[in-house]
């Protein structure tokens, strides 16, 4: 656990982050967490040391090395599941204000006690599905960076995120090797929503082979406000 934990902390100082022995601490009540919560329910299919500090942590710290990202400001997770990429952003980010989106209640139940554990301010998760909180006068414009990871293909995730993007904020998506793919796939979403594709970043992992993408779409004029349309259209009808 030690080695991992000394092999993450230098290979996360790689990508520009310094941990301090706090934030080391936050993590391993994280990581400690995780494992005992998914005994009780499906948080992850990666219980190991190694598999959760680099596939989980170190993979959604990944974000805070892309230049448009800010460490201050407002930060919405789409369908943030067991908290990734939010929540190991925030522990190295806690500047940040975060809020945190996902459809089953046990999850948020689980989110919200592990940010008391973890002692991170700014943090509010909501139990819903990405299309119910949208619409004007809720969450819609009001955040200046929007994350997804491995929620759902880039077409189907621009109309469930773009919406929440303040113009001129950005969303990032993170994806496997198959970005540029979809990024050609949501031309369509991206002419629609009001979104453009300003750059595809290229990550890895330290432990593993295998290429991760985080797609930066940048928010350039206000989502027309049919969109997102009703729950589950989205993803049956990709735009």
């Amino acid at each position: 656990m030690h080695e991992v934990q000394a092999s993450f902390r230098q290979e996360v100082e790689k990508l520009g982050i310094a941990l301090t022995d706090e934030q080391m601490v936050q993590y391993e009540t994280y990581f400690t967490w995780l494992v005992e919560w998914n005994e009780k329910m499906n948080l992850t299919a990666i219980t190991d040391a190694q598999g959760v500090y680099f596939k989980h942590f170190y993979d959604s710290l990944t974000l805070l090395s892309v230049p448009q990202f800010a460490q201050k400001g407002t930060l919405l997770d789409v369908g943030a599941g067991a908290g990734f990429p939010s929540l190991p952003v925030h522990i190295a980010a806690p500047e940040l204000q975060v809020t945190v989106l996902d459809s089953l209640n046990k999850r948020i139940g689980f989110l919200n006690e592990l940010a008391v554990a973890l002692e991170v301010k700014s943090f509010k998760a909501m139990h819903g599905r990405a299309e119910d909180f949208a619409k004007p006068g809720q969450l819609r414009g009001q955040f200046a960076q929007v994350t997804a990871r491995a929620v759902a293909r880039l077409n189907v995730l621009l109309e469930l995120c773009l919406p929440y993007v303040q113009v001129g904020g950005h969303f990032f998506a993170m994806k496997g090797p198959d970005a540029q793919n979809e990024v050609a796939e949501a031309k369509k979403a991206l002419d629609l929503l009001g979104g453009r594709v300003v750059d595809v970043v290229k990550t890895s992992l330290p432990v593993e082979e295998g290429e991760r993408n985080i797609i930066i779409v940048e928010k350039v004029k206000a989502t027309p406000k049919q969109y997102p349309r009703k729950a589950g259209t989205p993803s049956k009808s990709p735009l």
